[in-house]
């Protein structure tokens, strides 16, 4: 049986090392080495968009990969190719470096200088194991192990601003055009999703923090099958367990979410914390929701800078949803661009809270009226975000993501601008929001 053999090294030297040894093994395939972390995650997207098979059974991390860490990125290809072997190269030997190896998801170690005989043993094993997992996932539809889907953030400039609405309210239009959607509740302190939309359930994202291999069977323990079709992951009830999330633990359990529905959108809340903060750089398209007002407009270039300060996000990555907009308001749209750097949503929320009252204080947000200006210019949001699939009718209300263009973001059919995944070892702290349109 052939091996397909895809090495991830960053070093020239290196790779030309690992490429003429791997050249000698019996029965390998290898390809042309991938020089970065962001470069091995889109080939594997891509190879697995097309097949299963199409996947290379062995991956080769070399240590110096950047800009996600060695580990890191181990990690989160376990997670979203579980069907890949991965190996490690590296010219530590110990005890704890394997073992951190193997919790993040390695099949093996290779140390530094390569040799012959240990790298064909290595790849080897990894290479048995894989074959051994895509048996079991020809057998059974447990795994998903697509490209991965759309990660959306909802961050509000500061508490009240209705991030949680417009959270609930995007993943409403995604579900309702054919996509799988899991809404996540990050406002890991005083998260609300469950009270808007009428729902009472023990399990939360804190069952999952201490897990490091978090399985579909696991995952699906820890979500709530709201009536809608959402699947929700809510905040921890007692809001001081909340700091049991970790940035690490978020990283995975966003990577394992994304590897089962095609849409998850993420309230961040509206505290700075390590979880949100690798939400956010982690997302496809990250939404800061302001007001048009002169504290909130300050919350939101604020919240822009400090992601910019810590290397989360750029300014010009991120798109801005202005809320509770009038006409005769001094601060308008373009003066809110200009000041906080980012893209405003041509979509912008009317103030008219009157619309939510009833549904809100009912707990049943997921059933605001059709005719809601509210609701209308939200899902009207979701088509520009490109998060939505085409209507019956064959109109795209959204389109998917799409192609990049020459300055590194992308845009899809509708225009929508998203930017390329992005991934940093991420323990710098970023921010949030809280719940929103009151």
């Amino acid at each position: 049986m052939t091996t397909r053999i895809l090495p991830a090294v960053g070093d020239l030297d290196a790779a030309r090392s690992v490429t003429t040894l791997l050249s000698q093994l019996p029965d390998a395939e290898p390809a042309t080495p991938v020089g970065d972390s962001t470069q091995l995650i889109d080939t594997l997207a891509r190879l697995a968009g097309e097949a299963l098979d199409e996947l290379p059974e062995v991956v080769l991390v070399h240590e110096r990969i950047g800009p996600v860490p060695a580990l890191e990125l181990i990690r989160e290809v376990s997670l979203r190719f579980p069907s890949v072997g991965v190996v490690l190269i590296t010219a530590d030997a110990s005890p704890s470096l394997f073992a951190n190896a193997m919790d993040s998801g390695a099949r093996g170690l290779v140390t530094l200088p390569l040799s012959y005989e240990e790298l064909a043993n290595r790849v080897q094993a990894a290479a048995q194991w894989s074959a051994g997992v895509r048996r079991h996932l020809s057998s059974g539809n447990d795994v998903f192990t697509g490209p991965g889907g759309t990660v959306v953030t909802v961050t509000g400039a500061k508490g009240g601003v209705g991030a949680t609405v417009t959270a609930i309210q995007l993943a409403l239009a995604a579900q309702a055009s054919g996509n799988t959607v899991a809404l996540v509740d990050m406002d890991l302190q005083t998260g609300d999703i469950a009270s808007f939309l009428d729902v009472q359930f023990r399990r939360s994202l804190v069952d999952l923090a201490m897990i490091t291999d978090i399985s579909p069977r696991v995952l699906s323990d820890a979500v709530f099958s709201h009536s809608t079709g959402l699947a929700l992951l809510l905040a921890p009830g007692e809001g001081e367990r909340g700091e049991e999330v970790s940035d690490r633990s978020a990283r995975q359990i966003v990577s394992a979410l994304r590897t089962r529905y095609e849409i998850v959108v993420i309230d961040c809340g509206g505290q700075m914390n390590g979880a949100n903060a690798a939400a956010v750089e982690m997302a496809d398209v990250a939404l800061l929701v302001t007001t048009p007002d002169v504290v909130a407009v300050r919350g939101a270039k604020r919240v822009v800078r400090m992601w910019e300060r810590l290397q989360i996000r750029k300014a010009e990555e991120t798109v801005t949803l202005v809320n509770r907009f009038t006409r005769n308001t001094e601060i308008q749209p373009p003066l809110i661009q200009k000041i906080t750097g980012t893209r405003v949503a041509s979509a912008a929320v009317p103030a008219n809270f009157k619309e939510l009252q009833a549904s809100i204080d009912s707990g049943r947000l997921h059933e605001l009226d059709a005719k809601s200006t509210v609701k209308q210019a939200l899902w009207g949001l979701a088509g520009e975000l490109g998060i939505v699939k085409e209507s019956a009718t064959g109109k795209k209300s959204g389109g998917a993501l799409a192609k990049r263009n020459s300055g590194g973001a992308f845009k899809n059919d509708r225009g929508s601008i998203g930017r390329p995944r992005r991934r940093r070892d991420g323990s710098g702290r970023g921010p949030g929001d809280s719940e929103g349109t009151r």
